[in-house]
């Protein structure tokens, strides 16, 4: 069934961010959680807690202080829109969020998007107002299963250029 969906919790952030990652809108388990990446099967966090050599974090507290520790900004494209489950595919209604807050605050020098919809919906609907160029790597959902962890580590070892 299709819902609408608004984005509850803030953007991770602080003036120390350097970069930006975008994800689409939260999935029903991270809004579960209230917080980002809440599926224990997305690779997210594997993936940055490899490249950053650092411990994988498993509470909500551990994952900011990861995020910031090491320069980086968390946040999703979409403020609101109608989905079913967490199908990004299914998307209808979209209505971007605001990055003015992050941007005002902190030096960011790249803007990343997890996933080719965070990325057509940014080129869509925020490039044309932040002005800022994006990046697509490849999604770390479980739904993108063409990518194994090798894979997602070779794509995303380029954000470490921008920290």
């Amino acid at each position: 069934m299709t819902q609408r969906v608004i984005h509850t919790f803030e953007p991770v952030c602080d003036c120390h961010s350097k970069i930006l990652i975008l994800g689409t809108i939260p999935s029903v388990k991270s809004r579960e959680v209230q917080f980002y990446y809440g599926n224990p099967r997305n690779r997210f966090y594997k993936v940055l807690g490899t490249l950053l050599h650092c411990e994988f974090p498993n509470d909500i507290a551990g994952k900011k202080k990861m995020l910031l520790k090491n320069g980086i900004a968390l946040f999703d494209v979409l403020r609101s829109c109608d989905i079913h489950a967490s199908a990004d595919a299914s998307i209808r209604n979209p209505q971007a969020n605001d990055f003015s807050k992050i941007f005002d605050a902190a030096q960011i020098h790249m803007v990343f998007a997890n996933g080719k919809k965070a990325y057509e919906l940014y080129q869509r609907h925020c490039l044309p107002v932040t002005r800022r160029e994006c990046i697509c790597l490849p999604s770390t959902s479980p739904a993108n299963a063409a990518a194994d962890m090798d894979k997602l580590l070779a794509s995303w070892a380029q954000i470490l250029d921008y920290l």
